[in-house]
């Protein structure tokens, strides 16, 4: 699946749409999250990869690129052997961190209730 393409097949045109489809897929907002609680500004590929240990190389690759693309992460490359590339959140997504820490507080607030309902609903 091309990650930089994604439209809605009844409203291709709504760009919120669009949007939220690229920010609220399986990795985005995790990904997000976790460069916002790393102790310093800036984080390495394999940092990251080692803080999310179910997401493949591939897909945290794909996801960092389209997070670059859609201006919420800055990806800085160094010229050194290896080479040292290096990730941060650009200021649009500390703007949006109030919102993303709100669903998680909301999340931890409701998890329990919200577990008690799934396993209520798959006994039926």
């Amino acid at each position: 699946m091309d990650r930089t393409t994604i439209e809605d097949a009844v409203f291709p045109d709504c760009p919120i749409r669009n949007i939220l489809t690229r920010l609220c897929d399986k990795w985005s907002l995790l990904v997000i999250y976790t460069l916002n609680k790393a102790s310093k500004e800036t984080v390495r590929f394999k940092e990251l990869q080692r803080e999310i240990p179910d997401i493949s190389q591939k897909m945290l690759t794909v996801t960092l690129r389209t997070l670059e693309e859609d201006g919420y992460v800055t990806r800085t490359v160094y010229p050194e052997v290896p080479p040292r590339v290096e990730y941060a959140l650009t200021p649009r997504t500390h703007s949006l961190l109030p919102h993303i820490n709100a669903l998680i507080k909301w999340a931890l607030e409701n998890k329990d209730a919200i577990i008690k309902d799934r396993k209520r609903n798959c006994k039926k």
